[in-house]
């Protein structure tokens, strides 16, 4: 397996962040990878996140990859320098950093950047007794700071980073609340491998995790060979088993991975966790190989936006940097049904009377969104029924594909999931909003950042209010394909203005989500004509071979 597929597609995204820092020396922002505050100033604060740069940069200079032009490059090394200092001058008092409104004091964007300064402060050699003095103040705050919300993925890299900068600076300090941490994350992992995000299983922010604790199984199993501290955590191991088994269910045959059938509707893929645990579970290489074929296939989602780009670029490198050359044959996946029933998500993978395998991912708890393959090939992307509904002088979107707990009967031929569409999360901000948010955050709001922020996650991402939109989507194999009929009845279609379905609709607020994948260019199926003539209370029946 090529592992400069993974190098290639890091590489390519070092010249967009070099275009997003201040790379002016004599420049007040000089090291800002926040081009909207420091360039454009249409924002008038910088985020913390964009200092998280400083690791792919930190690694392009590093790594001799072919073809690599930042290889030992001295302004490359100095920019990423510069970034560390930025975020240590534009961090507040108490070491913590904003992400997308002022005074936030945003867990994600303070550890996220944390990790990539200590990561590269190590790469590049640095010695620096101011930097070490940031890291320790932003390291205090993480291991204080108990962010509202349910993301395995912000605590595992908490854990890490106060793990690493313990490791750098010879202190014992956040060992404690680096444990605390961790044991927090195995907390939440279900017995069917996944970690909780927000409502349930993502399999993209799944593999964030599963990379931070294979960093840490790995310091840890150093440590255990030089015969320093105690021996490697048996339960860590076992999570990462578990957690690995998991996330090879959800490489598609194409090689992608992920999509709006998942909680937080991600295509995001990390693969530096999988070659760690790699060098003692072989089957975890099997999962980064399927996504390499689809790197190779261009099918890979894209993520060049300013404010997610260096997530995926430095994990990217450190899987070339560590990648494993002894790999096990790719095998297929086993035919027959996998049902996560705390999911809530089945994939089924059957050979039909024509010979050929079809695989169905289908979340029952997203109202029967699915994603179907026949062989490689995506034949079918459906994220359930959309409609705009007039109340008065607004639109409003009423959607199939909010989490909730919906009626489903599970048989092994047919599938029925039914209930209530949900108004979708659409939510924008306006010029009075934006002053209001201002305002609060710069008087009452800066004392009580998490009530601002588990209120905008109420508003933006969990919770379903219901329509009085009922629906019914029943699945039936029948023999080579799946044959998929559905029914919604609404109480007047008189102020339904246009009814349709989606490949790729998600209705909630996620960073890392609506990302493009060329998954997303199967059609939109155009349902607006056939409501035009029915009747108030008469059904819409929709049927499909797939």
């Amino acid at each position: 397996m090529n592992r400069d597929c993974f190098a290639r597609e890091a590489i390519a995204q070092v010249a967009k962040i070099l275009t997003l820092g201040d790379r002016n020396p004599h420049s007040p922002t000089y090291g800002c990878f926040d081009r909207n505050f420091w360039q454009y100033k249409i924002v008038d604060f910088p985020s913390g996140m964009s200092q998280e740069f400083v690791l792919p940069l930190a690694l392009a200079w590093q790594l001799e990859i072919p073809g690599n032009p930042y290889y030992q490059q001295t302004n490359l090394r100095a920019w990423a320098i510069a970034g560390m200092h930025y975020a240590a001058r534009s961090a507040h008092g108490d070491g913590s950093c904003d992400d997308y409104f002022p005074f936030e004091r945003a867990g994600g964007a303070a550890a996220f950047s944390l990790l990539a300064c200590v990561d590269a402060y190590e790469i590049l050699g640095v010695e620096d007794s101011g930097l070490l003095e940031f890291f320790g103040r932003r390291a205090d705050w993480l291991a204080a700071h108990h962010e509202s919300g349910r993301l395995a993925n912000h605590q595992a890299l908490i854990a890490l980073v106060l793990e690493r900068l313990g490791r750098l600076t010879g202190r014992d300090r956040w060992r404690a609340a680096s444990h605390e941490r961790l044991d927090l994350v195995l907390s939440w992992q279900s017995e069917e491998g996944w970690f909780q995000e927000y409502e349930g299983c993502d399999p993209g922010y799944h593999t964030l995790t599963i990379s931070c604790l294979a960093r840490l199984y790995d310091l840890q199993c150093q440590d255990e060979r030089a015969g320093a501290g105690r021996a490697a955590d048996a339960r860590l191991r076992q999570a990462l088993v578990k957690a690995v088994e998991l996330a090879a269910q959800f490489v598609h045959p194409d090689g992608s991975y992920g999509g709006e059938y998942t909680s937080r509707n991600t295509y995001n893929f990390f693969p530096h966790g999988f070659e760690l645990v790699g060098r003692w579970l072989p089957e975890a290489l099997a999962v980064n190989d399927g996504v390499l074929r689809g790197l190779e296939a261009n099918l890979g989602a894209c993520y060049s936006d300013d404010h997610i780009i260096g997530h995926h670029t430095w994990n990217y490198l450190l899987a070339w940097r560590d990648f494993v050359v002894e790999r096990p044959r790719a095998r297929s996946q086993p035919l027959g049904r996998v049902w996560l029933p705390e999911a809530r998500l089945l994939v089924d993978r059957r050979k039909g009377d024509d010979g050929r395998v079809t695989t169905l991912y289908l979340a029952l708890n997203k109202g029967g969104a699915f994603k179907v393959f026949r062989g490689d090939r995506l034949v079918a992307s459906d994220t359930q029924f959309s409609l705009q509904v007039r109340q008065g002088k607004k639109l409003r979107n009423a959607v199939g594909h909010l989490v909730d707990a919906y009626e489903v009967q599970l048989d092994e031929n047919a599938i029925a999931v039914g209930g209530k569409l949900g108004w979708a999360k659409q939510t924008q901000m306006t010029p009075l909003k934006l002053l209001i948010l201002r305002v609060g955050m710069l008087s009452f709001g800066r004392f009580f950042p998490n009530l601002v922020r588990r209120v905008l996650q109420r508003l933006l991402i969990v919770g379903k209010q219901e329509t009085d939109f009922r629906f019914l989507r029943r699945l039936s194999w029948t023999g080579s394909q799946w044959f998929v009929t559905d029914d919604l009845r609404v109480p007047d279609w008189d102020r339904v203005e246009s009814v349709g379905i989606g490949p790729d609709q998600t209705s909630i607020y996620v960073v890392m989500s609506r990302t493009f994948q060329s998954g997303q260019l199967q059609p939109w199926l155009d349902l607006t004509e056939r409501v035009r003539g029915l009747s108030r209370r008469e059904a819409l029946q929709v049927e499909r071979h797939l």
